[in-house]
């Protein structure tokens, strides 16, 4: 699949085709994934530039240009594109498939403490550009984003989640809080 090279770019530390893996995973694993999801995984984070917030829209646009050239139906596409799409993260999903893929995508948020840290990590450092103190005032906001929303995932698959992915962004956020205070 010509998503592959894209995933492999060396500025990527965390959107990786291990990302997509994860999340095909995630749905898999409680039998969520579904054809046109698999298709949405793969395109959700095909452009993924830390610099621009735009990478989903672009990332839908390329891989609908792909879906048109392997002649996919129409309405498949505008499918593919609604769901990657609602990987923004910016709105609550209007779709059951779109709260499966966001649940999907946001799995990481609830995995075990080592895991998680790993991917905080891997997070810096695709953030690397931005100076220490800027990157920790981002981040916390990112982080209190997730906590102060009811359920952080929306759909029953994803649910049991909830409670990790809480003490997850709790540690993250002492841990930034901590690097703020002066020695």
């Amino acid at each position: 699949m010509f998503a592959r090279p894209l995933y492999a770019e060396p500025e990527r530390a965390y959107h990786t085709a291990g990302h997509v893996e994860a999340v095909l995973d995630a749905l898999a694993s409680r039998g969520a994934l579904t054809p046109t999801l698999a298709l949405a995984a793969w395109g959700h984070d095909l452009i993924y530039d830390p610099r621009a917030g735009d990478n989903e829209a672009r990332s839908a646009a390329l891989f609908g240009e792909w879906l048109t050239a392997e002649g996919a139906d129409a309405s498949l596409i505008r499918e593919v594109r609604a769901l990657i799409l609602a990987t923004r993260h910016t709105d609550p999903p209007s779709t059951r498939e779109e709260g499966v893929l966001v649940d999907a995508d946001l799995s990481i948020l609830g995995a075990d403490p080592a895991t998680f840290a790993a991917y905080d990590r891997a997070i810096r450092q695709e953030y690397s550009f931005v100076p220490e103190e800027a990157y920790r005032t981002g981040r916390a906001q990112v982080l209190r984003g997730f906590l102060d929303r009811e359920r952080i995932y929306t759909t029953p698959e994803f649910a049991e989640l909830d409670a990790q992915a809480r003490t997850n962004l709790r540690q993250a956020l002492r841990e930034l809080e901590q690097k703020n205070r002066p020695s």
